[in-house]
């Protein structure tokens, strides 16, 4: 190897270590699709009442395109969770509104999830156990791996984990004002506009984080690997004792 192969192929390395991040987040957050599913209802229930100031209809029409949206992944034959969590989402809205005759608490089972899910990135964070690595290791197949086998990565996890809590606490610091000094219409409009950008901005520093942090031990690799040796190694046994390799003996 000369001195101007390493440069390449550390670099090669890199470049690979970023794509799988790319594929894992893409994965675990649902990429652009998900990103449609996860707009779509609310754009669509705003739209309506804006236009005709009508809960009932709007609230039918987020909860009808919602369920299109399961039945379209269903079809496809493909996964559906982001598609079930924003059919379960939007029909907590619904129900909820439609028991308070308030169109604006359409959003505020959404608003107060993502309340719930910024104070659990802090907490478990603080608590050594940043909830971003809980998603996102089977993803890399490398489970729990990362908490006491890959300081670096664990390290990684925690700034992204913060970050995902800090942006989801500061769109709430501005929904849960306009809920209460805003129309439904307002709120609306800004809550879709909230939607993406965030999302987008968290998703991107949690690619920075992990693509600077170690690779992932695959612990699936790791099992497969010792099934293999202890397999090896009782075919060895068998073949020094004189028995067949399945184990039984000769009558």
């Amino acid at each position: 190897m000369t001195s101007l192969d390493k440069p390449t192929e550390d670099t090669q390395a890199k470049d690979d270590a970023r794509a799988v991040t790319e594929a894992a987040l893409f994965e675990a957050f649902g990429g652009v699709r998900g990103m449609v599913e996860t707009v779509l209802p609310g754009l669509l229930f705003v739209t309506i009442f804006t236009i005709n100031k009508d809960l009932h209809w709007s609230a039918i029409a987020a909860l009808a395109v919602s369920v299109v949206l399961v039945v379209v992944r269903l079809a496809m034959r493909d996964t559906v969770k982001h598609a079930f969590s924003g059919v379960f989402g939007v029909a907590f809205g619904v129900v909820f509104a439609m028991m308070t005759g308030n169109a604006k608490d359409f959003y505020l089972p959404g608003m107060l999830y993502t309340l719930g899910l910024a104070v659990a990135y802090i907490v478990t964070t603080l608590c050594g156990v940043p909830l971003i690595g809980l998603i996102l290791g089977p993803v890399f197949k490398e489970n729990l791996s990362w908490r006491t086998r890959n300081p670096g990565r664990k390290k990684a996890y925690a700034k992204a984990s913060w970050a995902w809590g800090l942006i989801l606490l500061a769109k709430c610091a501005i929904l849960f004002p306009l809920y209460w000094w805003a129309n439904t219409a307002q709120l609306g409009w800004v809550l879709v506009a909230l939607k993406i950008p965030p999302f987008l901005l968290a998703v991107w520093l949690t690619w920075v984080f992990l693509a600077k942090a170690p690779a992932p031990i695959d612990v699936f690799a790791e099992m497969e690997a010792e099934e293999k040796a202890e397999e090896e190694r009782k075919a060895a046994l068998a073949a020094e004792s004189g028995e067949p390799t399945g184990g039984r003996h000769r009558k």
